[in-house]
């Protein structure tokens, strides 16, 4: 084999099913390897995109997805994708393609040093420059990116070292390393100050999922009945219908925060600064008990009294242990779940324009509890993350690390391939047409996911923020072309609700449609 063949052979040894990525002339050892394996080349049609559905792909399964580029702009238009895997703590490996190793010490065309302009945005990148380090490099790409907590990796394949022949065989998968069980004087002091305190809640965050800690979470919440507030990333590790579900901080016009700063302690678990700014949902003396599978960041909003640091669903079922027979009066927070179940009792009129809120109810009855929902950035991820009820993990993905537009329609391909659910993706106009040529990518593959598009023509929460800044909005105004006509152009079933019984009947004629479809929704400006 050449050094290409063994790295295609070490990506099907780790288990690998679909790379995404897109061809180049450097990239040609590599793409006939691919079409010589086990492994489906999903060829799509920008490099971004490509990221996104291996970014998707690792926070669905748990496993790295594989992106795939060649050199100079290739390589750099994956950068985004790449990026949001390591602030959203997804599992994925890039590998992209170079120049002849003889071009690297002087200027040569579309040659960048990708090693040096990568290693700021992932946990560990290499280029291959012998072909018998192949085995080792791909093996260490997948256990670090797998290792919690997950994140990118990259792999960069020059095409001279990609032609040159190697003996070496792929060294076998191994899953991530396992982790270290809680230090049990932590838990027994967490433990103390839980059954010490009247009012504690609990602060979920996306570690909570991504552990797969949400049944020990339940279990212990249903015991306990403390009530959990989850972040954007969180959403569904406790569902919804539970009594103790504040649904995410900023729901019920911020009833979660509220509530956590209300509490007399939190249990913040699995939860990461980067997904939302404590400052604005913790008292300034409540203590936090932290446990998650690393120490927690540093910051002054955010200082632990305590942290069991290790496997987060072990952390959480040896509190639940040592804690057997503590409850807590439900009293202190009815208030605050009153908030979210009223906002979510609110229906429009039957002739008010389309808003995002009111477009929630039809949306989730349109969709099943197990079935995927990914949201895009904009205005429409806030109203999805506080009023659409959720009720298993990784039932609703949104970006809330590096929070990025144009993920829903690349990552809803992804999605529709590694799960069994019905996939809906919820973008606005903006997000929607940077990456809106993937449709293409999707009928290739006999998709049958659904785009719900908000059109307002504008960057609306953009327009928010400057007009409570400054009054006033600007740079923020959009155009579109006819959404419906473009959707057919790619062969795409599509719609325009005009009344609220049109949109209930067209999302649930979409989502259940084994064809890939688009609806396109005014909903009222700001």
């Amino acid at each position: 084999m050449n050094a290409a063949d063994r790295l295609v052979a070490g990506l099907e040894a780790e288990g690998v099913e679909y790379v995404y990525g897109l061809a180049g002339e450097e990239t040609t050892d590599l793409l006939f390897a691919i079409r010589d394996s086990g492994l489906t080349f999903v060829p799509v049609r920008h490099e971004q995109g490509a990221a996104f559905m291996a970014d998707v792909e690792g926070r669905l399964t748990g496993r790295a997805g594989v992106c795939f580029a060649t050199l100079g702009p290739g390589a750099t238009n994956l950068i985004t994708g790449i990026a949001d895997a390591q602030l959203d703590k997804s599992p994925l490996v890039a590998v992209t393609a170079q120049g002849g190793m003889e071009t690297m010490h002087h200027e040569s065309h579309q040659h960048l040093d990708i090693v040096e302009t990568f290693d700021p945005v992932v946990k560990w990148n290499t280029r291959v420059h012998h072909p018998d380090i192949t085995h080792e490099a791909v093996r260490k790409a997948f256990k670090v990116a797998e290792t919690e907590k997950p994140g990118a990796t990259h792999l960069e394949l020059p095409e001279d070292v990609a032609a040159t022949e190697t003996a070496v065989e792929s060294m076998p998968a191994r899953g991530p390393a396992p982790e270290s069980a809680p230090n049990p004087d932590a838990v027994a002091d967490a433990a103390a100050r839980l059954e010490a305190v009247d009012s504690p809640a609990v602060l979920a965050g996306n570690g909570a999922v991504r552990g797969r800690a949400a049944d020990v979470l339940r279990a212990f919440v249903d015991r306990t009945e403390i009530p959990v507030a989850s972040t954007y990333m969180a959403k569904g590790a406790i569902p919804d219908d539970s009594p103790q579900s504040l649904m995410t901080v900023d729901s019920g016009d911020g009833a979660g925060a509220a509530a956590l700063a209300a509490a007399d302690l939190v249990l913040a678990v699995g939860y990461d600064v980067a997904e939302h700014d404590p400052a604005g949902f913790h008292g300034a003396d409540t203590p936090i008990v932290h446990v998650d599978s690393q120490p927690a960041e540093v910051y002054a909003e955010y200082d632990p009294a305590v942290e069991v640091v290790g496997n987060i669903a072990r952390g959480v079922a040896a509190i639940d242990d040592a804690t057997t027979g503590a409850s807590f009066d439900t009293d202190w927070y009815a208030g605050y779940r009153n908030r979210v179940t009223d906002r979510l009792a609110t229906e429009p009129e039957p002739d008010a324009p389309f808003t995002l809120e009111g477009v929630m109810p039809a949306l989730r009855d349109a969709l099943g509890n197990d079935d995927v929902l990914l949201s895009d950035t904009g205005r429409h991820k806030m109203v999805i993350a506080q009023e659409f009820p959720t009720f298993d993990a990784n039932a609703v993905v949104i970006s809330n690390g590096l929070a990025t537009m144009g993920i829903a329609v690349p990552g809803a391909v992804a999605a529709d391939l590694n799960t069994d659910g019905n996939v809906v993706a919820a973008t606005g106009d903006g997000g929607f047409l940077m990456n809106a040529a993937e449709l293409d990518t999707a009928q290739r593959l006999d998709c049958s996911f659904t785009t719900l598009v908000f059109r307002d023509d504008d960057l609306s929460l953009i327009t928010e923020k400057q007009r409570e800044t400054h009054g006033d909005s600007f740079g923020t105004e959009l155009t579109n072309p006819d959404l419906v006509a473009f959707a057919e152009s790619f062969g795409v079933d599509a719609y325009r609700p005009e009344t609220r019984r049109d949109l209930r009947a067209d999302l649930r004629r979409a989502v259940e449609s084994d064809d890939l479809a688009l609806v396109d929704v005014p909903v009222a400006s700001l």
